[in-house]
């Protein structure tokens, strides 16, 4: 049974600095890329940031610059470091997994990808 659980959310005001985590279980963690997406109220879910099985990243252009993905492949945790936050923000963010072998693109993520519960951050 595959779970990704995020946490870290909460709210902060613009400028501010949250750190997003996310630790998946009934996966091989160093097989699989990871994402991070969000999606707020009346828009599409967005991709942010992806990491893949060898370390590579990958970022949106409205996060490159201010957001971070890494991961710990011994603590099996990826996170999502944000900073300069913005009210535009504000979403439910989402931790996924897809198989390495399916090249960690968004696309991937959405046909193919386990997916967490989501956490809120709200900038004001």
């Amino acid at each position: 049974h595959v779970q990704l659980v995020e946490s870290g959310g909460g709210s902060v005001q613009a400028g501010g600095s949250l750190r997003l985590s996310c630790g998946p279980s009934g996966i091989t963690f160093g097989i699989h890329c990871m994402g991070w997406f969000r999606q707020a109220p009346g828009k599409e879910r967005e991709g942010l940031a992806a990491i893949h099985s060898d370390g590579r990243t990958t970022y949106a252009d409205s996060v490159k610059g201010r957001f971070t993905i890494s991961k710990d492949d011994g603590k099996n945790t990826v996170y999502l470091e944000m900073h300069s936050l913005y009210p535009e923000d504000t979403a439910v963010y989402y931790c996924a997994a897809v198989p390495a072998t399916f090249g960690g693109t968004w696309s991937s993520f959405a046909q193919r990808g386990y997916w967490g519960q989501g956490t809120q951050v709200t900038v004001s």
